[in-house]
Parts: C-alpha cells; structure tokens; sequence
C-alpha cells in the first residue's frame, strides 16, 4: 500500500481501500478477539465504498447527502476497528498506518463534499 499511486476516481479508490483491508486482515493472527473485529472492519470498509457506490446513483439531493452521511460514519468506525488491533509486527503495523491514513483522507474528502454538496442544494 505505501508504494500504490494515488487514484483520483473515489470510487476506484474505496475499492481499494475494502480491498486493501481485506489484504491486512487475512495477514492477522485470528485469536478470539481479533476475529470479532476482523468481522467488523470487513463489513464497515466494504460499507465504505458501497456507500460511495450508491451515492453516485443518488435518486435525488436528501439521497445523495445521506449516503455521503453514511460514508464519511463508516469511515469513522473503520478507524476504530483499525485502531483496536494489537500488531507486534513491524510490516503489519506499518500497512494497518497506512489504512488508518488512508481512512482519515477518504473521512475529509466525504466530509468536504458533503459541506459543498450542502451549500449548493
């Protein structure tokens, strides 16, 4: 993930963000705890771009800025379920960063089209 060029399409791009997530926890030790968050952050950043997905099929504005509304939640609680990991290795830790990074970026980006979404409906 520290080596992939930025991709501009959102869509595209929280794909790869579920996709990538998926990609670190088939890497994590499946003790009794982490398989309960492992569950969790699969669903939430899939819900992610799923999210994303059904906002550009938006039925109408209310419509449009509840699923951004969605997005920008669901990025918030991938934070969290990536934040509770406990890593001792130095390259997982170093990818689950990266996500956490990467979750922060899409969150402002939902955040930001929501407040200008909001101002022109």
């Amino acid at each position: 993930m520290e080596n992939v060029k930025r991709v501009y399409d959102l869509e595209e791009r929280t794909f790869l963000f579920a996709k990538n997530v998926r990609v670190f926890v088939k890497e994590l030790d499946k003790s009794i705890w982490n398989k309960e968050d492992i569950k969790q952050v699969t669903r939430s950043s899939g819900s992610v771009a799923a999210n994303y997905i059904e906002a550009n099929e938006k039925l109408g504005e209310k419509d449009f800025l509840m699923k951004l509304r969605i997005c920008k939640k669901e990025t918030k609680e991938t934070i969290l379920w990536l934040r509770l990991f406990d890593i001792e290795i130095e390259r997982l830790e170093q990818f689950r960063i990266n996500l956490i990074e990467e979750a922060t970026e899409l969150k402002n980006i939902f955040g930001a089209i929501y407040k200008n979404s909001i101002n022109k409906f």
